[in-house]
């Protein structure tokens, strides 16, 4: 591990690969993956915080379209092990699986207490015009910054990019070319960096401060999504319901959470239900949430046993779900707790928390 400013705060900064790291050797003109001298050359601005830098680096460093919940699991060891010693933890991720990474650390990470903020960039560092200067600068400041009584401003898992702070669990890319790749559209941004750090502490969620961060190392990846369209087919549904070993499905649906009025599906459905197998329902729809038996077309689903995924991104309602079976519980307990909100990732309307 690299250190630098052995001051009063202290931030891990954990490489897994990525655009972000990229840095240009001054020598060759090459672009090399990271080293934290290189990048101390590319942005020197970090041997002025008034915090303690160290480093953690994957080897090798991965793409992020190869990143997989064992990379996960590292994570969270890595954090768990460091958890103690540091404050804050900034995580150089590439961007297309981020809001995965994020998501599943978010439930991983029982009762967080500290910040573990995700970043990464869309050009390289060693390139002029880069985007991840800012976005490691304000990710670190972020990381270590404290609140009057000394707690952690965000003690949430979050992605910052391009001037916002999102909940993890709440984000999404959108964007494969413009700097702003990503939006939280259900949630409001924690934080919004100008001139200063504009933190929105009504939004942010606050540790129990009675319980210990618990780290879960297991997840269970007999998850399938099904994403409903005019004109799907019977057989289609049918084989991939059938899948062995399969233990949840993630439906995305029309609009508020709609299917087509078709037997067959209610029929298939229904069985997979019977069969144990936790159906999940979400929306298409980038922006708002299912609201069951709100149209008719919704309550065929409703009828088949399946669970309202509420305003859950994809990324989160899947590893929710990988989350969840990897601990190990009964079918009915992972519907339970797939219709509550245990790490910030869903809003339930009013009429739900009263039905409960």
């Amino acid at each position: 591990m690299s250190h630098i400013n052995a001051r009063r705060s202290s931030v891990l900064l954990i490489y897994t690969g990525g655009t972000i790291g990229m840095v240009r050797n001054q020598e060759t003109g090459a672009l090399e993956s990271f080293n934290f001298d290189l990048l101390l050359e590319q942005v020197p601005e970090l041997k002025r915080f008034d915090c303690r830098i160290s480093t953690h680096t994957f080897n090798p460093p991965i793409d992020s379209s190869d990143m997989m919940p064992g990379h996960w699991e590292k994570l969270v060891r890595i954090i768990d092990t460091n958890y103690q010693f540091f404050d804050g933890f900034v995580i150089l991720h590439g961007t297309d699986t981020m809001a995965y990474t994020a998501s599943a650390l978010s439930f991983m990470l029982e009762d967080l207490g500290k910040p573990v903020i995700l970043t990464g960039s869309q050009l390289p560092m060693g390139m002029l015009r880069t985007d991840g200067k800012e976005n490691l600068i304000t990710a670190i400041e972020i990381a270590s910054a404290q609140r009057p009584d000394g707690s952690p401003m965000v003690p949430e898992v979050c992605i910052y990019f391009k001037e916002k702070l999102m909940r993890g669990n709440r984000t999404t890319k959108i964007n494969a070319e413009q700097f702003n790749a990503f939006r939280s559209f259900n949630y409001p941004e924690l934080a919004t960096a100008g001139i200063n750090i504009q933190y929105n502490e009504y939004f942010i969620r606050r540790p129990n401060p009675l319980k210990s961060m618990k780290a879960h190392f297991k997840v269970d990846t007999n998850v399938m999504v099904l994403t409903l369209f005019p004109g799907i087919q019977q057989a289609m549904v049918h084989t991939l319901l059938h899948q062995t070993g399969l233990k949840a499905v993630v439906l995305r649906t029309f609009g508020a959470g709609n299917a087509p009025q078709i037997p067959w599906l209610k029929e298939e459905l229904t069985e997979a239900r019977r069969k144990g197998i936790v159906l999940v329902n979400i929306t298409q729809c980038q922006a708002g949430s299912v609201h069951m038996g709100l149209y008719e077309t919704s309550l065929p689903l409703l009828d088949a046993g399946l669970v309202s995924g509420y305003d859950s991104t994809p990324e989160c309602a899947i590893t929710k779900l990988m989350f969840l079976l990897g601990q190990g519980l009964p079918a009915e307990e992972i519907r339970v707790k797939m219709d509550s909100d245990i790490a910030g990732e869903i809003t339930k309307p009013a009429s739900a928390e009263t039905a409960q």
